[in-house]
């Protein structure tokens, strides 16, 4: 069973909104950061966004540039990615991954920290 599952993806005009949503699919588990990452074909899987879980603290991707804001529930374990002025190329894969405990050594921007994963939800914004 996938640990997290995403929901939200689809197709859009340029310039229009997305809300991708991030929960757990199964068991609960205690979360120290959460993740967007997205993948395109043939490519490497590239960082989003992150959020942890105590504190809040936000981490964006530079060539967003303020277009997605990401947010956390804490008490429902669910993360959220708002998606606006959305580009062509954003069309990506978008995968939520998990970080439970943070024993990891590498930054929440590293898809290395983090132990579960979606199976991704397709957003694709058409020009």
């Amino acid at each position: 069973q996938v640990p997290v599952v995403e929901s939200g993806g689809g197709l859009v005009q340029a310039g229009g909104s997305l809300r991708l949503s991030c929960a757990p699919s199964g068991r609960a588990f205690t979360t120290y950061a959460m993740g967007w990452f997205r993948q395109v074909s043939g490519k490497a899987r590239e960082f989003v966004a992150a959020i942890t879980w105590r504190n809040g603290v936000k981490h964006y991707a530079d060539f967003l540039e303020g277009r997605f804001t990401i947010s956390r529930d804490g008490v429902k374990n669910t993360m959220t990615l708002q998606m606006n002025s959305l580009k062509p190329e954003d069309t990506a894969v978008y995968f939520c991954a998990a970080d439970p405990f943070g024993r990891r050594t590498y930054s929440v921007r590293d898809a290395r920290s983090y132990e579960f994963w979606g199976q991704g939800t397709q957003v694709t914004v058409s020009s």
